[in-house]
């Protein structure tokens, strides 16, 4: 039987990843603070990753798998260190928020960041790459996958979902959007995600991302699901940018809207994702489950990312006075 130790296995990706295992009759333990639930049929080890000795009992065990997505490379280093030399393969999830170049898109191999260093906690792109450079002391036994924006039902980011919410909840009202015109969207579905996540060990490194489109493609595949009719308010990028709405994310945001030079952040190749056996779920069913997942949860709720239906009037009001 298959041994994996997931650390984490209980958030929104890993605890994906550790009902995969589990289903294919893996022995799985996740290591976790406890906060949330293990998938039935999955141990819980309740452990803080800061906590110097929260390895050793771990330690103790061989694992044939391990897969750790920290975005902390102190808990990596750690991880490594304690459990590399017991464990067969090693499958590191980090981030295409590596790369260096926002502009240029590429491959594997485009230049990286500078690592963090001690005391760069906040320095979301720069932590992987440190951690990047712990797992790949395991040499051929270490996979690092690069996921871009992960999306899928139960996103607690809300970052796709948003549009799913904006739409559904206007009706045959007014939806305000940015202006799109050579922009892109290049998501990846969180169970496509799980199931690589999951399957037969490699090595190496791989970006695990959909195919790019165009984001005013995206947002009308989203907003004919949602059955929106009403009229779409576009709005400039010093506009929005005058009006205190964010880029990306984040409260008083418009989601997958990125500055015009940031082309290549959403158009990564996903050719070795797919020569591996990566595979991609329709973007429509996509979208289907996450408009489902919206409505069920409430389009109208407190959400991390987005504007609140009343802010969003407001600001067409200012944009577009009647």
């Amino acid at each position: 039987m298959t041994n994996v130790l997931i650390l984490g296995g209980t958030g929104w990706l890993s605890g994906r990843v550790a009902r995969r295992w589990v289903d294919a009759g893996a022995e799985v333990t996740c290591l976790a603070r406890g906060e949330r639930s293990a998938p039935s049929g999955a141990v819980l080890v309740r452990g803080d990753r800061d906590d110097p000795e929260v390895y050793d009992d771990l330690a103790l065990h061989d694992w044939d798998e391990v897969v750790d997505i920290s975005s902390q490379a102190r808990h990596v280093r750690n991880a490594v260190a304690a459990l590399g030399h017991r464990t067969g393969h090693w499958t590191y999830v980090s981030s295409m928020s590596v790369y260096a170049d926002d502009a240029a898109g590429g491959d594997e191999n485009t230049p990286l960041l500078a690592a963090a260093a001690e005391g760069d906690e906040y320095e979301y792109g720069a932590q992987k790459v440190a951690a990047e450079g712990a797992v790949r002391a395991l040499g051929d036994s270490a996979f690092i996958v690069r996921p871009g924006l992960i999306v899928g039902a139960g996103d607690p980011s809300d970052r796709f979902g948003y549009w799913a919410a904006a739409f559904a909840r206007a009706g045959d009202g007014p939806v305000l959007l940015p202006r799109a015109e050579g922009r892109l969207a290049q998501v990846i579905d969180v169970e496509d995600l799980a199931r690589f996540l999951t399957a037969a060990p490699r090595s190496g490194v791989v970006n695990a991302i959909g195919d790019p489109h165009p984001l005013d493609d995206v947002l009308e595949r989203v907003r004919v699901a949602a059955g929106h009719t009403g009229e779409l308010v576009r709005a400039d990028d010093g506009w929005l940018e005058e009006h205190d709405v964010a880029y990306w994310m984040g409260e008083r945001s418009l989601p997958l809207w990125l500055p015009a030079d940031m082309p290549g952040f959403m158009n990564r190749s996903n050719a070795a994702y797919r020569r591996e056996g990566g595979t991609l779920d329709p973007l429509d069913a996509t979208i289907e489950r996450v408009l489902a997942d919206e409505r069920e949860r409430g389009v109208d709720r407190p959400r991390r990312a987005g504007l609140s239906r009343e802010v969003e009037l407001q600001l067409i009001g200012e944009l577009d006075p009647k």
